[in-house]
């Protein structure tokens, strides 16, 4: 009886453990179900199913005439889900899908046939068809056996991703610029807020090996594009600068250089080239050196210095100096003229035109040695001490030494006289020649015109007149008249032509090498060179009505080939002066130019007779898939028509010919 007992109790433990041990379980459960159920749907959901971002295309970069110079291009990867695939449908449609892969991304047949039975062995569900597919091929492949189907029940799966294009290629790529992993450069980097967009989702969800699909065929939330950046640039004026300036950096293997184009009355940047050498010999656009880089001008700062002399009007252009025998010591420093013997006695004018340094400092020290403060203060009344604050990254700052700094130094104003010693960059220099051909007015150099949304013009960009004299008008007046006697007698007579009036000034300065420590650790630089300078020239035209102020600067030309700005630099300036006035209606100059290649001036003369009818430049399009092709053919307002399918192998209008918007472009795929 006592067992018994004893046995019930047991017996009565266990099922009120078990009871409480029921309870416990009921209780998590319903706290798991009701109570924090949401808490953990969601994680659950968190790691098997996310919000992937489709990124918006950005807003496209045009230029003036409606020139597409920058766009967006959806490419795809293409996969496939073969678990997802019925087995029968599989089987029955393999051979075809293989066939028109096969036809479509150049492979055999057999070689898709057996990789897709692999894939299906292996259950793959995230096997890799393709990559940097385009639209119109990914469309295509949509409705290839069993891809037709779609996600679920074909397995198609597709990835989109956007890629930046320059349908001009190379030309201005800097100034088009970009805002990538490598930071925000030119247009593109200063309008980034503007021209990303909105971006889109989709739902995608976690399968094997942490891979991702879609789980629908459409997306949750569409992108928006972002709006377009119209700029002041003339693709044909571009294209003039971009190949003068790369004709004469390959002839005398200069480093690097850059030309730039300004519409005088504006302040309109009309071409900007920058071209930089790579190891192998060849050139493209390494960094915006017209913006960006500051160095000691030269020769063309002495624009500035005779101005301060007749403003102050303590000497005029018809003030005799006296050269010597070209060549003078300040503090036993030698300034020297590049004629040997020198020019003796002539006139300040003169001195300008046959670029004399000697000439120049003797005035300068003259009338401000005893009050250098004098001197710098009235050439920081032109503007030379400030930024231009064109909306391009990285502008360099300019420099104008002031007597009370410490570096201020006994030769300090002499050597700023002849341009050492200040620091300015190609466009800043370009901003102060360009208001002396705009008669005293200083205009902000700008790139862009427009900001679209849509189509619709948001906002609009105009001139800015940064300051409305920068000197009298009888000084304006005389060194325009010196400028224009420069190319007919001075420096730059070599370049002259009777047939359209040119005025400027020559640059040529010897490049400071920076003292710094090597890898020995050992201290070098420190001097200016022998072997290395910066050739430039600073001009507008026309000379009595200038319409257009430019500026080149090369830096490092090989020595035994020249480095006169003469030589190196003013060819190139004659050359886009030359081209623009044949290509569009300066005035109603003859212009019938001696010309130096024949072979070259030919092939010019029959580009520009076609540039005067149309309105649209066709790119090269061969060897880009078919979809690249139509979508950029068809921004420019082209029509397209193709047959087969893959890359471009024909073109019906070649690169470089001029088409009217709405004109049919036949291409041939392959």
């Amino acid at each position: 009886m006592v067992v018994k007992k004893s046995i019930l109790n047991k017996l009565y433990v266990i099922v009120v453990l078990m009871t409480l041990f029921f309870v416990v379980i009921v209780f998590r459960l319903f706290k798991l179900q009701y109570i924090e159920g949401d808490k953990y749907r969601k994680l659950s959901q968190e790691k098997t199913v996310k919000n992937d971002t489709i990124f918006a295309n950005r807003g496209n970069v045009y230029a003036a005439d409606g020139n597409l110079l920058a766009t967006s291009m959806s490419k795809f990867t293409i996969r496939m889900d073969v678990v997802a695939v019925d087995s029968e449908v599989f089987e029955k449609n393999i051979r075809a899908l293989s066939e028109s892969l096969s036809g479509l991304l150049g492979k055999p047949a057999s070689y898709y046939q057996n990789k897709l039975r692999e894939a299906k062995k292996r259950k793959n569900r995230y096997l890799l068809i393709a990559r940097n597919v385009g639209y119109n091929d990914y469309v295509r492949m949509k409705s290839f056996p069993i891809f037709n189907r779609g996600v679920y029940r074909g397995g198609f799966i597709a990835e989109q991703k956007t890629v930046r294009v320059h349908p001009i290629g190379k030309i201005a790529e800097r100034t088009i610029g970009y805002d990538d992993y490598r930071g925000g450069a030119g247009i593109e980097g200063a309008f980034a807020d503007y021209m990303e967009g909105e971006n889109g989702w989709r739902l995608k969800q976690k399968i094997a090996k942490g891979q991702w699909k879609p789980i629908n065929d459409v997306n949750e939330k569409e992108p928006v594009d972002g709006s377009d950046i119209i700029t002041t640039i003339d693709v044909n004026i571009q294209d003039i600068t971009h190949h003068a300036l790369l004709r004469q950096m390959e002839n005398f293997e200069a480093d690097h250089g850059c030309a730039v184009v300004m519409e005088v009355e504006t302040g309109k940047i009309r071409a900007i080239a920058n071209l930089g050498r790579t190891s192998k010999g060849k050139y493209y656009e390494k960094r915006n050196y017209a913006v960006w880089e500051s160095h000691e001008p030269g020769s063309t700062f002495k624009l500035a210095s005779l101005m301060v002399a007749l403003e102050d009007k303590v000497a005029d252009t018809s003030t005799v100096v006296d050269c010597e025998k070209g060549r003078i010591y300040i503090n036993n420093r030698k300034v020297e003229d590049s004629k040997r013997g020198g020019h003796g006695k002539i006139s300040l004018g003169r001195v300008f035109e046959v670029s004399s340094n000697v000439g120049v400092v003797k005035v300068i020290q003259k009338y401000y040695d005893k009050n250098p403060k004098k001197f710098t203060d009235k050439i920081k009344s032109f503007g030379l001490d400030q930024m231009t604050g064109v909306k391009i990254k990285g502008e360099g700052k300019p420099y104008i030494p002031n007597p009370s700094e410490k570096s201020w130094s006994p030769t300090s104003l002499e050597w700023m006289a002849w341009g050492y010693g200040v620091s300015l960059t190609p466009l800043q220099t370009l901003a102060f020649y360009n208001a002396v051909a705009n008669n005293g007015k200083l205009v902000k150099p700008y790139f862009v015109k427009e900001l679209r949304v849509g189509g619709e013009v948001e906002q609009r960009f105009g001139t800015e007149v940064l300051k409305e004299k920068i000197a009298s008008q009888e000084t304006l007046d005389k060194m325009r008249k010196v400028m224009e006697n420069t190319i007919k007698y001075g420096t730059g007579k070599e370049i002259y032509s009777p047939n359209f009036s040119m005025a400027g000034k020559t640059g040529t300065a010897k490049k400071y090498i920076p003292r710094i420590k090597n890898a020995k650790g050992e201290y070098e630089g420190g001097y200016y060179s022998n072997e290395k300078y910066v050739a430039s020239f600073a001009g507008f035209f026309p000379a009595d009505e200038p319409k257009y102020s430019c500026i080149v600067v090369v830096h490092s030309p090989k020595k035994e080939k020249g480095y006169y700005g003469a030589t190196v630099a003013a060819p190139i300036f004659k050359e886009i002066a030359q081209k623009i006035y044949t290509s569009t209606v300066v005035n109603k100059q003859n212009v019938s130019d001696e010309i130096s290649d024949e072979a070259i001036e030919k092939e010019y003369q029959e580009y520009y007779q076609k540039l005067r009818k149309y309105k649209t430049i066709m790119p090269k399009v061969i060897g880009m898939s078919g979809m690249d092709a139509v979508a950029l053919l068809e921004n420019m307002g082209l029509k397209v028509k193709f047959s087969g399918t893959g890359k471009v192998t024909e073109q019906s209008i070649d690169n470089g010919e001029k088409v009217q918007k709405g004109a049919i472009v036949h291409l041939k795929l392959s």
